[in-house]
């Protein structure tokens, strides 16, 4: 059944979201902090709110569903700190609300397996941002689904480019493995979600394949056809704080509750079969065994 949606940070992997939900009869109210990415959201039937600055109360009122996407910062969840006496005012109307949060709030694992059960131990101050923001949302009272996002992929979001202008590098450090998802298996989850609403319920939303990141650079390579980058050992590498702090944390995240409880069957299990998807909707005619 449709109904109305409002999104707080319209972003990758809401637009993913508003492609599944729009065709199906779904109003959807997106934020943007840019006028200029109106147009966008317009464009594949979203209703945008240039927030902050814009009227949302009335997006508000009529929603029957809320999902935050905004990223915290060192003053907290940005929505709430504008808004939660409005939202918690909301919640008697809402049907189901959803955080998208991070597996960066398991914190560093030395490779080992993690999943919604293991308590959060972030390491970074991102992961440790992204736990009081899970709780602040948590204390509204709305019927909250919180999702932790591995690491995003997706079109317009692969490593070909960087491959393909010999700019990609294949940073090895001994026992480093990530977790990630297809934007695409993002999407589905959530939709999911929203049919078998849960509320308090939190969600690992990754695929079945944690890798090394090297791994994934060198797949990408072959699939183009082009040389398997040089491998540079992470001490020698030279990366942007932001870059060295995903390489503090190594862990493998498991994901039984999406398909054990939301059904949901991923449309790429793993990193290959993503790649894969991907540059065939780049260019048909690249598509490789």
């Amino acid at each position: 059944m449709a109904g109305t949606l409002l999104v707080f940070g319209h972003g990758y992997s809401a637009t993913a979201l508003s492609r599944r939900l729009v065709p199906l009869g779904w109003q959807i109210f997106g934020t943007t902090r840019s006028a200029d990415k109106a147009p966008e959201l317009e464009a594949i039937g979203v209703t945008p709110i240039v927030w902050p600055g814009g009227d949302v109360l009335p997006a508000l009122a009529a929603a029957d569903h809320l999902l935050a996407s905004a990223a915290p910062d060192a003053d907290g969840d940005p929505v709430l700190a504008a808004l939660a006496p409005e939202i918690a005012t909301a919640a008697p109307r809402l049907r189901w609300a959803g955080y998208l949060s991070t597996t960066g709030v398991y914190g560093d694992q030395g490779g080992g397996w993690v999943d919604e059960e293991t308590p959060p131990a972030p390491s970074t101050t991102r992961g440790r941002q992204r736990v009081a923001a899970e709780a602040e949302w948590a204390a509204l009272g709305l019927p909250l689904h919180v999702f932790r996002l591995a690491g995003i992929y997706g079109p317009g979001r692969g490593p070909f480019a960087k491959v393909r202008e010999g700019t990609a590098r294949r940073i090895v450090k001994q026992g480093q493995v990530f977790s990630r998802i297809h934007v695409d298996d993002i999407a589905q989850v959530l939709e999911a979600s929203i049919a078998r609403p849960d509320p308090g319920r939190v969600y690992n939303v990754c695929d079945d394949d944690p890798a090394p990141p090297q791994e994934v650079i060198a797949e990408a390579a072959r699939l183009l056809g082009l040389p398997v980058p040089p491998a540079v050992p992470f001490e020698e590498a030279e990366l942007s704080p932001m870059a060295r702090s995903f390489y503090a944390e190594s862990k493998r995240v498991r994901n039984d509750r999406i398909k054990d409880e939301l059904g949901v069957e991923l449309l790429y299990p793993d990193y290959r079969s993503g790649l894969r998807a991907l540059l065939e909707e780049e260019d048909p005619s690249c598509s490789r065994d």
